[in-house]
């Protein structure tokens, strides 16, 4: 299962996942004008050298390395600019002509003395705690992995039917699941429609909660009273993390959409989706969903190459799953990839052999429950220097969309 197991007892160095801001959906619904400023807690760093202790699902260490640093903790509003590192976020959609973006970076590790006998005393906590963090078993109804889709052409124009079913049938039976991450250019329909001819399931959202009742009854009237090709409908994603609402509003509307959602039959999974990093912030959203969902991009973290992705986003669900309230709740990341284009990000190069290399470290160390970023490159997107000039090159292996 994806959750990890124990992390030390001993000192736990934090960094923020970074964090970036990918356009998933069109601007045309009224957003909330109220924006939450998140004060986030990053880390600086000073010369001292460490051990770094990695450890498997069962909470035994596995590998050791020493690293140069110690990181001490500096305080940073998402809502500046001008931060210690750059800063980034993920958020429901913005107008595919205009894109602002920023991004953040982050290392995270359990950071311990370097001494022997520390090392050992990693060792025994681990294996005294490695029963309250097991990992849980699978409770999504899809197996094996998930891909994500937005049903837009290049020049912005809502794709057809037609053209979503020839989307969908190019997956060529790779993914057992589609996300999608809004209700518009009647998306839900087509791609409802398209997953059913291939035997996927859905993965459908709500962009914002200022429109969550017509977003909600636009999913219901898709359905038609069939629920069965519904995996998990999202309220939301990554909205704290950009500060588009509060983890209270999140919470809210999570409530209300259960209650809208079960009088029309739908008895699935209901979650919010935000980044590893806001979560890690505000438990609270993975608290209140069915499962723990959660973005994680190794990409955005400059010290971690291609080959590490998989364990980088390993150690991250680590952290979360000591903050879960429940700590044998599911994790899933529900957006995931490797660009093959755009600027280079310290030792994260975006190649297509190198976007081959990270997504084989992802699927060896992560076996399910993940859904990749993306089925096809979204060429609608905008190009920023805050994603590194690769907002547009996210399809696997270069893919573009066959309908275009």
């Amino acid at each position: 299962m994806l959750a990890l197991g124990a992390v030390s007892l001993l000192s736990l160095v934090s960094a923020q996942p970074h964090r970036r801001r990918h356009v998933h959906e069109h601007q045309n619904e009224k957003k909330d004008s109220n924006v939450v400023v998140v004060v986030d807690t990053v880390y600086a760093v000073a010369e001292a050298p460490e051990v770094v202790v990695y450890v498997d699902n069962d909470g035994n260490p596995v590998q050791t390395s020493t690293i140069g640093t110690v990181a001490t903790p500096v305080v940073y509003s998402h809502g500046a600019l001008s931060t210690i590192l750059p800063t980034s976020s993920s958020i429901p959609p913005p107008a595919p002509t205009s894109t602002s973006t920023t991004a953040s970076t982050s290392t995270s590790a359990v950071a311990v003395s370097s001494s022997a006998a520390a090392i050992a005393g990693v060792a025994q906590a681990v294996e005294s705690v490695a029963s309250a963090v097991a990992p849980a078993a699978s409770s999504s109804e899809a197996s094996g992995y998930g891909v994500s889709y937005s049903a837009y052409k290049a020049n912005g124009d809502c794709k057809t039917q037609d053209d979503v079913n020839e989307d969908v049938a190019g997956f060529g039976g790779a993914y057992s699941l589609v996300r999608i991450y809004g209700t518009a250019c009647n998306q839900v329909a087509t791609v409802l429609q398209a997953a059913q001819n291939h035997g996927l399931k859905v993965f459908a959202g709500v962009s914002d909660l200022s429109t969550l009742n017509s977003e909600i009854a636009t999913i219901v009237s898709a359905a038609n009273g069939d629920w069965s090709s519904f995996d998990t409908i999202a309220i939301g994603n990554e909205l704290v993390n950009s500060g588009a609402a509060s983890a209270s509003d999140v919470v809210a509307a999570l409530s209300t959409a259960r209650g809208l959602l079960k009088t029309a039959g739908y008895t699935g999974h209901i979650v919010t989706v935000d980044t590893l990093a806001a979560t890690l912030n505000y438990p609270t959203l993975a608290d209140n969903s069915d499962y723990a969902a959660v973005n994680c991009h190794p990409f955005f973290d400059p010290n971690t190459p291609p080959s590490g992705a998989g364990s980088f986003i390993k150690t991250q669900m680590a952290l979360l799953r000591a903050k879960l309230a429940n700590p044998s709740q599911e994790i899933v990341i529900t957006e995931t990839g490797y660009p093959y284009d755009g600027d280079s990000n310290g030792e994260a190069v975006p190649t297509l052999a190198n976007q081959a290399i990270a997504l084989s470290s992802i699927q060896s160390t992560l076996s399910s429950a993940v859904i990749f970023l993306s089925a096809y490159d979204d060429a609608w997107k905008t190009n920023s220097a805050g994603t590194f000039g690769a907002e547009t090159y996210w399809g696997k292996g270069g893919a573009q969309a066959p309908s275009g």
